[in-house]
């Protein structure tokens, strides 16, 4: 497993699971693991399950609301739960409070077709099994007391120029995907798995008896590994390591890249006035990982309030990556693609030369559109992790995760960004079933231990999905 991420650390438990008598290593570039995207600073900590985020439930030319995707990643975020849930049953997760607490989830809009939007997706959503419970107000007294911040600075003049209106559920969850990276390897390695850090992988290829072989740098020198499997979860240098590989299934794949910033805070009597997640709508042209929100986070056993993200660039697939990461990504095979990938979304170039033009002010009223009494004095700004959005093959600038295998399934490599670590079991699931298909149906009883219930078996029964979810927050702690 190439990458000391969320992703390699849930890969390798299931396989740990399913296959003890197997040999497992995990090789981390870095010198420790979950130092970029799966740092808790690096992402918003979100348990992204739709309950709050908007880009999930688009609006129609017809005015309806499209709630399919966010059925479709609350349901892979029911998987991680279950999965958690389990590790904790076994031991392998002494204590979730380390690494998720309950944080209601919201969503946040102010003007009046925003509003309209907002209580159209709130009736779409709110007869749902797995959405059950979530509320809906334009009353600003019901928002100040489901998040008191929110309604600091707006005076009653503005409110009725200006209506606002909120959806707030209990069911949400912060998340330190870095502390449950580090929770998940240590088990490994406890069961025989081998971690090996400041090791970076240079080169690697395909013999004709079917093995990989993986060359690479490491503190004592070069180094050679074989092996029958390899998965690359290596965030934003995934795409130069399978194209290395030389597989057939990554032509034509392209990466562009997108940072970004938060502002933060640890002031107590901020923090202590919102205990929420309160997603917005995006700006026209802003990526999906745009989306502005004010978040609670528990890092570290401290409780800090997080807003953004301010989206930025750079040619770099990641934090610690080099200028010309980008530049070098570039093949004969994907030069078309990314072309008309670029211009095809003029708006996202746009919006990326906007706020990379904006003035710290300009910036900061974007959080006083979430909270108008703030003062700059009382927030710090820190650099998000970097992001390779996925370019394919036709062209499409996609949002969201792509899994490379190659045909025979030798090896495999996650591309792309959120809802990622959210729902890194459901894909790491899906990574076995395509990679390992010899092996599946025989996987499946303690697949079914580990996670129960999946996907439309819980949308289809509202008496499975009330218990799953009851289950899994007695298990893992949350209220």
């Amino acid at each position: 497993m190439i990458g000391g991420g969320i992703m390699s650390a849930t890969l390798g438990v299931l396989l740990q699971e399913l296959e003890p008598s197997w040999s497992i290593k995990m090789i981390e570039r870095l010198d420790s693991l979950a130092v970029e995207s799966s740092g808790p600073w690096n992402n918003a900590g979100t348990g992204h399950s739709a309950l709050c985020e908007l880009n999930y439930s688009p609006q129609k030319p017809d005015g309806s609301v499209d709630i399919t995707k966010a059925i479709n990643v609350n349901e892979q975020w029911q998987s991680s739960r279950q999965l958690w849930s389990f590790l904790v049953e076994n031991g392998r997760i002494p204590d979730p409070e380390k690494f998720i607490h309950t944080v209601p989830h919201m969503s946040f809009v102010w003007g009046a077709d925003n509003v309209e939007y907002l209580r159209k997706r709130h009736e779409a959503l709110s007869t749902h099994p797995l959405f059950q419970g979530m509320q809906f107000s334009t009353d600003p007294e019901v928002i100040r007391g489901w998040a008191p911040l929110l309604l600091e600075g707006r005076s009653a003049k503005s409110l009725e120029k200006e209506p606002i209106a909120a959806t707030w559920t209990n069911a949400g969850t912060d998340v330190d995907f870095g502390e449950l990276t580090s929770i998940l390897t240590r088990t490994l390695v406890d069961k025989g798995a081998d971690l090996e850090t400041h090791s970076e992988v240079t080169d690697l290829h395909q013999t004709m008896d079917g093995f990989w072989h993986v060359y690479g740098r490491n503190q004592s020198g070069d180094y050679h590994l074989r092996s029958r499997f390899v998965f690359v979860g290596a965030g934003g240098y995934a795409l130069p390591l399978l194209q290395k590989a030389g597989i057939r299934e990554i032509r034509g794949f392209g990466g562009f890249p997108v940072s970004g910033e938060f502002l933060r805070t640890s002031k107590p009597e901020l923090v202590a006035q919102h205990r929420a997640k309160a997603y917005g709508k995006a700006a026209v042209g802003a990526p999906p990982m745009s989306v502005p929100h004010l978040d609670t986070r528990h890092v570290e056993g401290k409780t800090h309030l997080m807003f953004g993200p301010y989206a930025g660039w750079s040619p770099r697939f990641l934090k610690t990556g080099k200028f010309s990461d980008l530049f070098r990504s570039v093949r004969p095979h994907n030069l078309l693609p990314m072309v008309r990938a670029g211009l095809s979304n003029m708006d996202l170039t746009i919006y990326l030369v906007k706020q990379l033009l904006a003035s710290p002010s300009t910036k900061f009223k974007d959080l006083q559109d979430f909270f108008p009494a703030a003062d700059r004095n009382d927030w710090d700004r820190i650099t998000a992790g970097q992001r390779v959005q996925v370019i394919r093959p036709d062209g499409v600038l996609q949002f969201g995760t792509e899994v490379i295998t190659a045909e025979d399934g030798s090896i495999a490599g996650l591309l792309g960004a959120s809802p990622g670590a959210s729902t890194a079991p459901a894909i790491m699931v899906n990574v076995l079933q395509r990679c390992f298909p010899d092996r599946w149906d025989s996987w499946q009883p303690q697949l079914k231990t580990m996670i129960p219930a999946t996907g439309p078996e819980l949308s289809a029964d509202p008496e499975l999905a009330a218990e799953t979810f009851a289950r899994t927050d007695r298990q893992l702690h949350l209220s």
